[in-house]
């Protein structure tokens, strides 16, 4: 028998340790491809500037061209564009001293409101006629294409028997 005694046998090294951190370096190799892929996907929307030494464009590097739309023509009315009535609104009447009448516009644009811009305001300048102090000169105003605005008038000592009539007599155009 020998004289020493045999060398007691090396302990087995754990492959724990080496799992554990394999598995970390796994782990955080996956985020960072991750990472990287959801970058670069959030990059493709934005053009990137490339260096190339070609003179031409390739099909990937020309923008296609953005086609403007022609603005639209519109029109500024004329009065004849009109059709233009008298609505009446009240009636007082005095025996000889005639009527106080209430009145407010009726108008009708003949063409089409998309021919007018819609930004615009129309001035519409009227007469009225028929009263007995003479004509009266109101103005309504014509915005968005169809809207109209304006203030009654009353006209005082129309003939009990009469009338009131209304021509349109300007039309300017404010753009705002």
């Amino acid at each position: 028998m020998p004289s020493f005694p045999p060398p007691p046998p090396a302990p087995k090294k754990s492959r724990t340790n080496a799992i554990i951190i394999g598995a970390a370096v796994a782990i955080i190799a996956a985020i960072i491809g991750t990472g990287v892929v959801v970058v670069q996907d959030r990059d493709d929307d934005k053009p990137v500037a490339t260096a190339t030494t070609s003179s031409t464009p390739t099909e990937e590097e020309v923008e296609p061209a953005v086609e403007e739309e022609p603005e639209p023509d519109y029109v500024t009315p004329l009065a004849s564009d009109f059709t233009a009535e008298l609505r009446t609104v009240r009636r007082k009447c005095f025996g000889s001293a005639g009527c106080n009448v209430t009145v407010e516009p009726k108008l009708a644009y003949n063409g089409a409101s998309t021919s007018l811009d819609p930004a615009a305001v129309f001035e519409i300048t009227y007469e009225i006629r028929g009263g007995g102090d003479g004509p009266v000169i109101e103005t309504a105003e014509l915005t968005d294409q169809t809207t109209l605005n304006f203030t009654q008038t009353l006209v005082s000592g129309v003939p009990a028997s009469g009338k009131l009539s209304m021509e349109i007599s300007e039309i300017l155009e404010r753009g705002y």
